[in-house]
């Protein structure tokens, strides 16, 4: 969940490259051919929701409630006689696009200040460097918590608080990478024959940052879809009457022993959509560090 992009042990190395023929590399990977395969379907099912969803997601039906799957309700109905499968489809844009929302601003922001900490003088780096220091030292639920207390609950402000939790490691990766890049002998050389500055980052070092830094929000991605809907089961994230994978886990309990279908299909698509994160993650990580395979 939150912080389990914090694992060193999953990190590509520092100043990583991605190889010329990545697209082929990931297609002969085994992981990286199902997580693809699996990352495309969930994100085609959730931008195609809309159209695909057979009923309204939230239009309530109290002459159908509790419905077993069957023709007309392929996965059955709720204790308000709303379409199990139409909201599914409507929480996935929730559940997979707040988690790619919370993983990119994290690995923006990560970005940002490891570079502008590894590109700056020594006092700025310092300073920058202690903040993130003291991110990394509190637990990432005690922040999430915290910024969810000040805040309130909501999905909006769920998103913050997960990206307030989980960005601190990222900067500290981009900044290892941003200054192995810059004392690297090739950017070294373009110093020494007069490209300027600007080139030389955009050419030596942004590629050996921004690789890990994919590497590593494609491994995190899971755990950020497995604490969304975590705090929407705790009535923290998404609000009714809308969907959400982990809120509709919660609404599905008390019916659990006359309708377990209710709890079998958000819980499997939270399984399916942290597998797809973490193959395709580990498939990236494997391409860009080869010794890390086991």
């Amino acid at each position: 969940m939150i912080g389990l992009s914090r694992r060193a042990a999953t990190a590509p190395r520092p100043g990583a490259m991605p190889p010329t023929d990545f697209p082929a590399a990931l297609l002969r990977h085994p992981s990286g051919r199902w997580g693809l395969a699996l990352c495309l379907l969930l994100l085609g099912a959730a931008a195609a929701g809309p159209w695909l969803a057979p009923h309204p997601p939230n239009l309530p039906d109290y002459a159908a409630t509790l419905r077993p799957p069957g023709p007309g309700h392929w996965l059955g109905t709720d204790a308000m006689g709303r379409d199990q499968l139409s909201r599914l489809l409507d929480g996935a844009r929730r559940s997979l696009g707040g988690a790619a929302a919370v993983t990119a601003a994290i690995t923006l922001v990560g970005l940002l200040v490891g570079s502008l900490a590894a590109l700056s003088g020594r006092w700025i780096d310092a300073a920058l460097m202690r903040l993130v220091d003291v991110v990394m030292a509190l637990p990432g639920l005690i922040v999430a918590f915290g910024v969810l207390g000040l805040l309130g609950p909501g999905y909006l402000n769920l998103l913050i608080a997960l990206a307030a939790a989980d960005w601190a490691y990222k900067a500290r990766i981009a900044r290892a990478c941003a200054l192995e890049a810059v004392r690297s002998p090739a950017a070294m050389v373009a110093r020494e024959i007069g490209v300027p500055e600007w080139r030389v980052l955009a050419q030596h070092v942004l590629p050996s940052v921004l690789w890990p830094l994919l590497v590593l929000a494609t491994l995190g991605l899971g755990g950020q879809i497995a604490a969304i809907s975590a705090f929407s089961f705790l009535g923290l994230g998404v609000q009714v009457p809308h969907a959400e994978w982990g809120a509709m886990l919660a609404e599905s309990r008390f019916h659990f022993q006359i309708a377990p279908w209710l709890l079998l299909a958000p819980a499997l698509c939270i399984f399916v959509a942290v597998l797809a994160s973490n193959l395709l993650g580990e498939a990236l990580r494997d391409i860009a560090t080869p010794e890390a395979r086991s």
